[in-house]
């Protein structure tokens, strides 16, 4: 008896990078994963120029997506400003946390990222004085609180002075996690969301004073 295969699950990458055209890491990466099945690409400063961004939109290619990709480059240790605005609109309470907010439960987010700086840079002894790792804390932690399970992160150093070789064996590696899933998630611990009261918001939302 032939056992029918799993579809290939739904990726939903969103890309943020302020200047995609002079981008050498982030369009490699789009690039290398922009013939693979079932992945969807949202461009979020092509979409939101003016940083209004569509909620509801937003919120319905979540719903659709099995793992949501997180593609940027790390900007003073954390996300570029059009991505920090996106989870403060989109990652609502009632949606995707609180006490009625399962949509992204059970989801994967990927975090794939590069850094200006070296890998020694991102220790105890570079000039950053943490690993890379302690800069990602509230990438795991909002994860968690939407019940999404927090993948391994790939992570590009000292992006600024790579040479073609190692672009492409970034890129490689990006599209081989996205070829090898569901397979790569279910090694994975299985997430669990945190319960978070309604009163009590890890943002500033509809026009709750803080």
């Amino acid at each position: 008896m032939t056992v029918p295969s799993r579809p290939a699950p739904s990726i939903l990458i969103l890309a943020a990078h302020p200047d995609l055209a002079h981008s050498r890491i982030t369009r490699a990466m789009l690039s290398a994963a922009h013939d693979l099945p079932n992945v969807r690409v949202r461009d979020l400063y092509a979409l939101y120029p003016d940083y209004s961004i569509d909620t509801q939109a937003e919120q319905d290619a979540l719903r659709d997506a099995e793992l949501l990709v997180w593609l940027h480059p790390m900007h003073w240790y954390g996300m570029p400003a059009l991505m920090k605005l996106w989870v403060d609109e989109v990652l609502s309470v009632g949606f995707a946390y609180g006490q009625a907010g399962h949509a992204l439960h059970g989801k994967d987010l990927w975090l794939v990222s590069s850094t200006g700086g070296s890998a020694h840079s991102y220790s105890a002894e570079g000039y950053n004085r943490h690993p890379v790792g302690d800069f990602l804390l509230p990438y795991a932690q909002t994860a968690a609180l939407c019940g999404m399970r927090f993948l391994p992160p790939l992570i590009l150093h000292g992006a600024q002075k790579a040479d073609t070789a190692q672009v492409q064996a970034h890129a490689q590696a990006f599209t081989e996690g996205l070829r090898e899933l569901p397979q790569w998630c279910e090694r994975q611990p299985e997430p669990a969301q945190e319960a978070v009261p309604d009163d009590e918001r890890p943002a500033n939302q509809e026009g709750v004073p803080v």
